[in-house]
């Protein structure tokens, strides 16, 4: 698929509301393996993003720079749309003019931006704090006004909710759908009650995020679906789990000498070759050796 043939395809399942799920890549291995799963789309993760190519937390520490580039190499190296997390925009209006572009160009179908002060921290921890309402309006005028692709979807996020309750994170919300975002996000609320306010109140997709051990309740596709939400990603499900695997594979190897005695599955040699695509290589190597 082209990268508009990308962007069109998830803009008419995010606009039908027609409740998606979209796991959490962060890696080219994360991003090959989902890719072949049929996904309707996937989610490049700030968190485990920055965490596995910088080794550093989600807390503004990441550079347009740095994200643009590792979205565009997800981007080329998949046939799902992606949409990426890009934080506050890197920025004031200017940067989020660029970020825009930058993102549209390397192929993402979406974008996310959030209102919080930079720099930004992570969605469910405490103490973040978020700008005011009118100026993160104006950031969402100017990325809808910066994209060239109308199916390129501008995502707005709010993180009112933890420091200033449900109440101005749905006032919030309302903002940015009238200055032209395609999609809300409102970040962590604290209870099922909390989805179905939200759900109720506000008239656009809506992206509910499901972090095992975050501040939110884990709610199933059906329970969603119910609640008129659009989207439901899940960003942290995969590098959480290949972590704790890689420290079971590592200690084990440690402790015995050996994986000969390892409890979590491994990924076949041969399968991992044709993930990463060695079939293309040895083909050229037949042809071209002498």
């Amino acid at each position: 698929m082209t990268p508009a043939d990308k962007r069109a395809a998830l803009a008419q399942r995010i606009r039908t509301r027609d409740l998606i799920i979209v796991p959490g890549v962060y890696d080219m291995i994360s991003v090959r393996i989902a890719d072949r799963q049929a996904h309707p789309a996937l989610y490049m993760t700030g968190y485990g993003t920055v965490a596995s190519y910088l080794g550093l937390p989600d807390a503004g520490l990441a550079s347009y720079s740095d994200m643009v580039h590792r979205a565009g190499q997800m981007a080329a190296g998949s046939n799902t749309p992606i949409i990426a997390d890009a934080d506050t925009g890197y920025g004031g209006l200017l940067n989020v003019q660029h970020t825009i572009r930058g993102f549209e160009a390397a192929g993402i179908a979406a974008i996310q931006i959030e209102d919080q002060e930079f720099p930004k921290k992570c969605g469910h921890t405490l103490g973040r704090r978020v700008i005011e309402a009118d100026e993160m309006v104006e950031k969402i005028r100017v990325a809808c006004d910066a994209r060239e692709d109308p199916n390129f979807l501008i995502i707005a996020r709010t993180d009112s909710r933890t420091t200033l309750g449900l109440k101005e994170a749905i006032e919030r919300a309302s903002k940015y759908s009238n200055a032209g975002a395609d999609a809300l996000f409102i970040e962590a609320p604290e209870s099922e009650d909390e989805f179905a306010e939200i759900g109720a109140t506000i008239d656009a997709p809506l992206i509910a995020n499901m972090v095992e051990g975050g501040r939110s309740p884990l709610l199933n596709r059906n329970r969603l679906s119910e609640l008129g939400f659009a989207v439901a990603i899940y960003p942290a499900t995969g590098f959480t789990a290949a972590a704790a695997a890689l420290e079971q594979a590592y200690r084990c190897v440690r402790e015995t000498g050996s994986s000969d005695t390892l409890e979590v599955p491994l990924y076949p040699v041969n399968e991992m070759h044709d993930l990463m695509g060695f079939g293309s290589v040895w083909d050229f190597e037949k042809k071209w050796s002498k």
